[in-house]
C-alpha cells in the first residue's frame, strides 16, 4: 500500500471532531472476498401477495394524480410536508444513523425517526439497516438483495416481488449487529410498536389531519396525502437502488456500479451522490458538498445545532482528492 493510500484510510474514519473512529472493521464496507456460487442460478419465486399490494397500490396513487385538482391547496402543503418526513425517517433515520451510523441522535430525535420511519412504511428499522448493510457490503453480487446486474425494474421494485436469493439470507444472518439489537427504539418498534405506528404515522395521521382541520374530503384526503404521498416516497428510494446504480458519472470510483445522479438527489432530498456514498459509506452527507442540494444534510445539521445529534463522521478534503485522482472516472466538478 503506498503511503498516499494509508492516508486515506486513516482519514476515512475520522469523525467530525477529528478522532478517528474505532469501528474500523465495518459491515458497509464493501467484501472483496465474496464469490458468486457457480452452477445455475436458483429460481425466481414469485410472492403474489406483494405483486397485488404493490400494483393495487400504484392503481390508488395513479388515481389520486387525478384527485389534486379537487384537493384543497393547504391539503397539497400537508402532503409535501408528510413526504418529507416521510423521507427523512428513511435518509436521516434507517440509512445513515442507523445502517451507516454515520452521526449520533439523543433518544428524542432517535424517537421522531422511527416514528418518520413508520410513515415511510419500508419496513422496520432493523430490517432495513441489515439488509441495507448487506447491500454495501455484497453490492450488484447475488448477495445484493436489489442488485442493479438484474436490470432496472427488478432493483427498483422487482425485488420486492420476489423471494430473497439464498444468499441474501445468509449473509445477512452472518452481519455483526450489536448496535441494532442494543437500540431500545429500534427494537421496540418492530415488536411492539411498529404495525401499529404504520397504521398511524403512514395512513390515518395524513388523512385524518385535512378532514379535521379545514374539512378536505375524506377520499381525498386518504387518496392524495396518504397514498399518493406513500407511493412517491416508495418510488423515490427505490430510484435510489435503480437509477443512481445505472446512470450518471463516477467521479470517486469508476471501478463501482453507483452513480452521481442529480434527479435521484433532489427526489430522495439528498441521495443521489450515490458514487460518493458506495465510496465513503461514513460520510454523515454521502456527499463532499455538505448542504447542497442536500435536505437530509441540512436536517442532521440543524439536530446539531438544537444539541439532538453530534458526532457527525466525515471524510477529509485530502482523502476525498486522493481517492479522486486515484479512482475517479475524471468527471469530477469542484461544486
Amino acid at each position: 500500500m503506498t503511503e498516499t493510500e494509508t492516508l486515506e484510510k486513516r482519514q476515512q474514519h475520522k469523525s467530525s471532531n477529528g478522532d478517528v473512529g474505532s469501528d474500523t472493521a465495518r459491515d458497509d464496507a464493501f467484501d472483496h472476498t465474496y464469490k458468486e456460487k457457480e452452477g445455475p442460478k436458483p429460481p425466481t419465486i414469485i410472492v403474489w401477495r406483494n405483486v397485488i399490494m404493490m400494483s393495487l397500490l400504484h392503481l390508488g396513487a395513479v388515481y389520486g394524480v387525478f384527485l389534486i385538482p379537487s384537493a384543497a391547496p393547504l391539503t397539497l402543503l400537508w402532503s409535501v410536508l408528510c413526504f418529507l418526513i416521510s423521507a427523512l425517517g428513511i435518509t436521516a433515520g434507517a440509512h445513515r444513523l442507523w445502517s451507516h451510523r454515520t452521526y449520533k441522535a439523543s433518544l428524542p430525535l432517535r424517537i421522531f425517526l422511527a416514528f418518520a420511519n413508520s410513515m415511510a412504511f419500508e419496513n422496520d428499522i432493523f430490517e432495513w439497516a441489515r439488509d441495507h448493510r448487506v447491500h454495501h457490503k455484497y453490492s450488484e453480487t447475488d448477495a445484493d438483495p436489489h442488485n442493479a446486474r438484474r436490470g432496472f425494474f427488478f432493483a427498483h421494485i422487482g425485488w420486492l416481488l420476489v423471494r430473497k436469493h439464498p444468499d441474501v439470507i445468509e449473509k445477512g444472518r452472518k452481519l455483526e449487529l450489536t448496535d441494532l439489537l442494543s437500540d431500545k427504539v429500534v427494537i421496540a418498534f418492530p415488536l411492539l410498536y411498529y404495525k401499529l405506528s404504520v397504521l398511524l404515522m403512514c395512513f390515518f395521521i395524513p388523512m385524518f389531519v385535512p378532514w379535521y382541520l379545514w374539512r378536505e374530503s375524506l377520499w381525498v384526503a386518504y387518496f392524495v396525502p396518504a397514498l399518493l404521498r406513500y407511493t412517491l416516497v416508495l418510488n423515490a428510494s427505490w430510484l435510489v437502488n435503480s437509477a443512481a446504480h445505472m446512470w450518471g458519472n463516477r467521479p470517486y470510483d469508476k471501478n463501482i456500479n453507483p452513480r452521481e445522479n442529480r434527479f435521484v438527489t433532489f427526489s430522495a432530498i439528498g441521495e443521489g451522490f450515490h458514487n460518493y456514498h458506495h465510496t465513503f459509506p461514513y460520510d454523515y452527507a454521502t456527499s463532499e458538498y455538505g448542504c447542497k442540494l442536500n435536505l437530509t444534510t441540512c436536517f442532521i445539521d440543524f439536530m446539531c445545532f438544537l444539541g439532538l445529534a453530534w458526532d457527525c463522521k466525515r471524510v477529509s478534503r485530502e482523502a476525498v482528492r486522493s481517492r479522486i485522482q486515484r479512482t475517479g472516472d475524471g468527471s469530477h466538478r469542484s461544486g
